[in-house]
Parts: structure tokens; sequence; C-alpha cells
């Protein structure tokens, strides 16, 4: 009787493997991103309220977690390759033989099946937008955004307003002058020099309008506020400026005809600020 020799399998030999894999990269390439904008600078605020900050923080630490230990972690399909070289000589197996010749019918496709599972290289294009993202952070909305939504505002049909502080210029954000341009009975900015900051945004028929944008969670629900600037020449589109003028009655307060518009007296262009969105 002919004797069969087995090779013993040495059995499991746990430990960690350091392997490049798409996913892993991918997690580590987007909380890297998000640790850049919210713990390493104020990029944060181009796109989240400042209160969300934690949150972005402790989801970047988190995905950077993941991906190392998806770089780490061994895979089913690299103990099964592993286990294919401790097969018996002559039992049910293949033998070295035959797990060598290339003239098997199926060698070729076992052989690809492996390539497309051990070499996914297409889904390296994946970290492509998440490197992207990491070196070049998208700016916060500009005028753009701006010109494609009406302003809203914050009052809630005509009335009278307070009283504003004493001293000129006052500075104002773009919503409260907005408000009181156009629902305030009582006329309170008549009389008053005020100074606004924001970007510059350019109609087709040649007026501009400094602006801002108000989120109340994110970027993805900003609103615009639009102040129509007279009396000077418009600086260039997503130009930030303070501009120092008059409120321009255009008519009866709570009607469509009543709109914000300044007199300008001075245009001055200002870095833009680290918060470009307006607070509520």
């Amino acid at each position: 009787m002919a004797a069969v020799s087995v090779r013993e399998h040495p059995g499991p030999r746990p430990h960690l493997r350091l392997r490049l894999r798409p996913q892993g990269v991918l997690l580590i390439l987007c909380g890297s991103a998000l640790l850049r904008i919210a713990l390493f600078s104020e990029l944060y605020l181009r796109y989240v309220k400042e209160g969300l900050r934690p949150y972005l923080v402790v989801s970047g630490g988190v995905l950077i977690a993941l991906g190392l230990l998806g770089l780490l972690a061994r895979t089913h399909d690299e103990d099964e390759d592993e286990d294919e070289g401790y097969e018996e000589e002559g039992g049910d197996g293949e033998s070295d033989d035959e797990a060598a010749d290339p003239d098997r019918p199926d060698a070729h496709a076992h052989a690809h099946d492996h390539a497309h599972t051990r070499n996914p290289r297409i889904a390296w294009l994946l970290t492509a937008p998440a490197l992207a993202l990491l070196l070049f952070p998208p700016p916060a909305l500009g005028s753009y955004s701006a010109e494609r939504e009406e302003a809203r505002v914050s009052a809630q049909g005509a009335g009278t307003f307070p009283e504003l502080p004493a001293g000129d210029p006052l500075d104002l954000t773009l919503g409260a002058f907005a408000s009181r341009a156009e629902w305030d009975t009582g006329a309170s900015l008549k009389g008053r020099t005020v100074r606004l900051t924001g970007f510059v945004t350019r109609d087709d028929d040649g007026a501009w309008s400094v602006a801002r944008l108000r989120v109340t969670c994110c970027a993805a629900d900003a609103q615009a506020l639009k102040v129509e600037i007279r009396g000077e020449d418009a600086p260039a589109a997503d130009t930030w400026v303070t501009v120092t003028g008059t409120w321009h009655p255009t008519g009866k307060p709570g009607t469509d005809a009543a709109r914000p518009v300044l007199d300008a007296v001075s245009v001055k262009r200002t870095k833009a600020p680290s918060d470009p969105y307006e607070k509520r």
C-alpha cells in the first residue's frame, strides 16, 4: 500500500499586517480633512456653525481610528490564501503539480479572480476627492449663492422697532438693516449713518449689493441677505467691503416697494472674516 505523505497545518499564526487598502486610506484622508478644518484652523466656519466644532473633531478622530484598523486588520481572504499552502498530497485536495499546471482549464480564471480580489486598483481613484478635500478645502458660499435667493428677514409684519443705539456711524448687521428698512413703520434708520460689512454681488442691470449669508445649522440651509448700494462704483464680485452710508427709503414699510437700499458715502475693501456667515 502506497504511503501517503501529509504536511501538517501549523495552525493559525495571529499577527497584524500593515497593508494599504483604499478603504482605510479613504477613511484616514477624510478624518484628517475634518481635523484640519476643525481642530487646527477655523475653516469649519465656512460650512457649519461654531457650536458644531466638537462634533467635527470627534468625527475626524473616529474616521482616522477606523482607517488605521482597516489597514492593520487581516482579511478573511488573506487567511484563505495562506491556508492554500497546506494541502494534502494524494488526498482529495489539489496537489502542488495540479495547482501549478497552467494547462488546467480553470487555472486562468482562478488567477484572474485573485488578481481582482487582491488588487482593486481602480478603488484608489476614490481617494482623489478625499485628498483634494484635505489639501484644498472648498471656499465659503459667496455671490453665486446670494444671487439665487431672496433675502429673508426675521421680522414678521410691519411695526415699530426699538430705538437704535446712539453714535454714528453705527455698525449694523445686514439682517438688522434689512428688517428695519422693510418693516419699521417708525423709520428708526432715518437720519442715521450706518456701516455694513459683506461681500459684493452684481446684478445684470448694473446694480450691485453688499451681501452676507445667514445659516441656521450649516451652509446647506444658508439664507441670503442683500442690501442694494447706490452712489459708489461696484468692486469686483465676491470682494469683501465695508460700506458707510445712509438709508434710502423706497416705499411704505410692509409693502413690496420697501427694499433695503443704502446711499453710500464710502466703500472700503476689507479682509474676509474668519466666520463669513451672519448670526441670527
